[in-house]
């Protein structure tokens, strides 16, 4: 086998241009196409950069290199040293960078052999995913592949330069920290040298970067990794990344004024995309009650719309029942699909119960008249007053939804979202940017029977709802506010508590003593207690964004080595057993048996 000794890449090949011809090169890369036409073999060099044409041509090269020459296959390691020349018109390749030119070929060395790949490295492969992860190496060698992870790097450098041009310091916090479990599951790690006891992988440097203000930095930032023990889904991972960031002294419209300046920049450095400033506000219950979601996708119209007014007092038992429990009956327009086949609608009423929706009802505006499963209980001046109080034409479609108010939301929601899908009403080049604000400051869990902190316990509640704290908790809003692109929350944060006392008061809110309080989180409410200074701050989900700009539809796809659905990493193999030494090093026993 050959080696690099002597030779030294002058280009890389990707980069090479018609100005470039008659020059004298070296290249390296691996085969990416191999054509043989008796005397001349066609190869397309492939190395980061792109792919490029080099031309192994026995009369001029010689029989016996030639013949070696002969021997290559696809991603074969191979080191050149050639000429650039220009193609002829006729062979010029529009649908290569690269395609005006090619290297006639003076010197080949074969660097290394590669098996047959088990799927071809090119884009657009039609290969089960779970293939590609366990071949991830060759996966990334794909130039898609390449292009997603060159992106995420792109977007690194340009949020590192804003921060920096902007007085922000990036300071790295602690991966192993203590266990506080609000919120998702830990990972633990146990620790060797206190046995019985364990470190958990940050969720998020939440308390520390708070803690980092009151140590005076001011103004933080890091490209972190996070980790969170939860069930996956396309945009979801056990590690992700995330951008931290966090400032004093400044109010919340200062916070989303620069995180706009920050997206404004980015988008145009690294894809070439304007973003027009000021993002659009919307409050979350305007959003929930329009759109269904907390992250709604306005790329496209279909709100929802109550028609409870207008179906009250019938004797069809189904409204009456939930009107009657402070319910709603809310519907979403779909535009000219009043013709919609009865087994897509059947589909849609198991669609919506996957979100707890009990059912889905339907007022279709037909050439032939109103068509609706509770047609019988209403007149038809009922369903005059309905079209008109939705705008329905003949050739509509009404979805409609009977349940609480949440219920509703996140069925016809999600409904929204999906026929928008079929009908192909998304345009996928549009960006459509928002923040969210005045959320609520909890959540009651039916579960636990209580009060739970919508985003965290160091959310600062609106001045005007602190006297609720103790007394009434769903009537709180909180100082947040979510950044959401295309129906994707890209970032979330808030104005921090920064006073002990009402520090204090909100741990009470949540069921917390003054003693399980001071356990979970004693040395950050030890610190505020030195002078803390105001403070607040965000955190953007890097996969997420960069899954966006990249036109992908899986953060997967913009991450190196991921985890599959079972949070595994199958090219690796991980996680693994490991022996009983390791265990009994960290005092551990398991409670699983041994596979025979």
């Amino acid at each position: 086998m050959d080696t690099l000794e002597g030779m030294k890449r002058t280009h890389h090949s990707g980069l090479l241009r018609k100005e470039n011809a008659g020059e004298d090169v070296a290249l390296c890369g691996w085969v990416s196409r191999r054509r043989d036409h008796g005397g001349l073999i066609f190869v397309d060099l492939r190395d980061r950069s792109g792919l490029l044409q080099i031309v192994f041509d026995a009369a001029a090269m010689g029989e016996d290199a030639f013949h070696k020459a002969e021997s290559i296959r696809s991603e074969y390691v191979l080191a050149v040293k050639g000429k650039v020349r220009a193609r002829d018109a006729e062979t010029v390749n529009p649908n290569m960078e690269t395609g005006e030119i090619e290297v006639v070929v003076s010197e080949l060395r074969i660097l290394n052999k590669a098996k047959t790949p088990p799927f071809y490295i090119q884009d657009g492969v039609d290969v089960d995913e779970t293939v590609r992860m366990k071949y991830r190496y060759l996966d990334l060698r794909r130039p898609e592949m390449q292009a997603n992870i060159i992106l995420r790097h792109k977007v690194a450098k340009v949020m590192r330069d804003f921060f920096d041009a902007n007085g922000f310091l990036e300071i790295e916090t602690p991966m192993l920290c203590k266990s506080t479990p609000e919120g998702a599951r830990d990972f633990l790690v146990p620790s060797r040298l206190n046995p019985g006891e364990f470190y958990a992988l940050p969720q998020s440097p939440q308390i520390f970067k708070q803690i980092l203000q009151v140590a005076g930095f001011e103004k933080y930032f890091q490209i972190v990794r996070c980790f969170r023990d939860e069930d996956l889904r396309a945009d979801r991972q056990p590690e992700f990344t995330q951008l931290d960031i966090e400032m004093s002294f400044m109010s919340e419209e200062e916070i989303l004024t620069l995180m706009e300046e920050m997206i404004k920049d980015l988008f145009e450095k690294t894809i070439g995309k304007t973003v027009e400033t000021p993002l659009l506000r919307m409050s979350w219950d305007d959003a929930m009650d329009n759109y269904g979601s907390d992250k709604p996708d306005l790329r496209f119209d279909m709100k929802l719309m109550d028609i409870s007014e207008y179906v009250k007092g019938s004797d069809f038992k189904v409204f009456n029942d939930v009107l009657a429990k402070n319910g709603q009956v809310k519907c979403i327009k779909v535009d000219g699909y009043a013709n919609i086949p009865r087994r897509e609608l059947d589909g849609l009423v198991e669609f919506v119960k996957i979100y707890g929706a009990k059912g889905l009802a339907w007022i279709q505006y037909s050439e032939e008249g109103v068509k609706s499963p509770f047609k019988k209980f209403y007149s038809d001046e009922v369903f005059e007053n309905i079209a008109k109080a939705t705008n329905s034409k003949t050739g509509d479609l009404l979805l409609v939804v009977a349940d609480q108010r949440l219920t509703v939301a996140a069925a016809l929601g999600a409904l929204r979202c999906e026929m928008a899908k079929r009908l192909n009403l998304i345009d996928p080049d549009k960006l459509c940017f928002l923040w969210i604000v005045d959320f609520p400051m909890y959540e009651y869990s039916e579960e636990e029977k209580r009060w739970k902190a919508m985003h965290h316990p160091f959310t600062a509640p609106r001045d005007e709802d602190i006297e609720f704290l103790l007394t009434d908790p769903g009537k709180v809003k909180a100082k947040a506010y979510d950044m959401v692109l295309n129906g994707v929350e890209i970032g979330g944060g808030s104005l921090r508590i920064y006073q002990d006392e009402l520090q204090a008061k909100v741990f009470e809110s949540l069921g917390l003593t003054k003693e399980e309080a001071h356990t979970k989180f004693g040395f950050m409410m030890d610190a505020f207690e030195y002078g803390a200074p105001p403070h607040g701050g965000i955190a953007f989900g890097l996969d997420r964004l960069v899954m966006i700009m990249a036109k992908r539809n899986s953060i997967r796809d913009v991450i190196a080595f991921p985890k599959n659905q079972s949070a595994r990493d199958v090219m690796s193999d991980a996680p693994s057993p490991v022996d009983d030494k390791q265990l009994r090093e960290l005092s551990i026993k398991t409670a699983l048996k041994k596979k025979a």
